[in-house]
């Protein structure tokens, strides 16, 4: 992560698995390497590392937030755009990250508005799949749950990777040079935007 004043962008990028060999991992980390080729600064966080259970609303009443949930809010709030790359299940995104989303939403710091991290933050989203769509179907839920469900401004731009098993070169960039500069332009609009809403 490199220095930044007060005014800079923060990029937080994350994936919607927790698995070792997760391609939507293996492009989250490749994105935040070229946000920090360019000079923004950016981090990159593992869900593994976040384990929580499955929501329940009797649970939350006796037991209480997850200390993760707490900890990956905290995440979001020290930065302002947020990219999420998710894997597609079955034509809608993770319930690791549908369960992620739905902790975080429930959490409400003395004097925040309702879901208040969601709706101050940008977010732009992006898949990388084995197959040919590059997970555009759960876009469209992981879009809709996003927007309409919890109030975030998501950008329309999102990055899209089919073929990702054989889509890497050697050194760990995108060997289909368009596509890398598709995703490194994703990345400098949400700067853009995280500027803009936070300037």
């Amino acid at each position: 992560m490199t220095a930044s004043t007060k005014s800079d962008p923060r990029l937080l990028f994350f994936a919607g698995s927790a698995r070792k060999n997760s391609h939507n991992k293996r492009l989250a980390r490749l994105a935040a390497q070229i946000a920090e080729a360019n000079s923004i600064p950016s981090t990159f966080a593992d869900l593994a590392d976040y384990p929580m259970p499955l929501y329940d609303g009797d649970f939350e009443v006796t037991s209480g937030q997850p200390e993760n949930a707490h900890k990956l809010k905290n995440l979001m709030k020290a930065h302002t755009g947020i990219f999420i790359l998710s894997p597609e299940y079955n034509a809608s995104f993770t319930p690791l990250l549908k369960n992620a989303i739905d902790w975080i939403s429930h959490i409400r710091d003395d004097g925040e508005a309702p879901m208040e991290v969601y709706r101050t933050r940008v977010f732009a989203i992006g898949s990388a799949s084995p197959g040919g769509m590059g997970g555009l179907r759960g876009l469209s839920q992981l879009r809709l749950v996003l927007e309409t469900g919890i109030g975030a401004l998501v950008l329309p731009d999102q990055f899209l990777l089919p073929r990702a098993v054989d889509a890497y070169d050697e050194h760990g960039h995108l060997k289909n040079k368009d596509q890398q500069e598709q995703l490194k332009t994703v990345i400098q609009k949400l700067a853009r935007a995280a500027r803009v809403l936070h300037g």
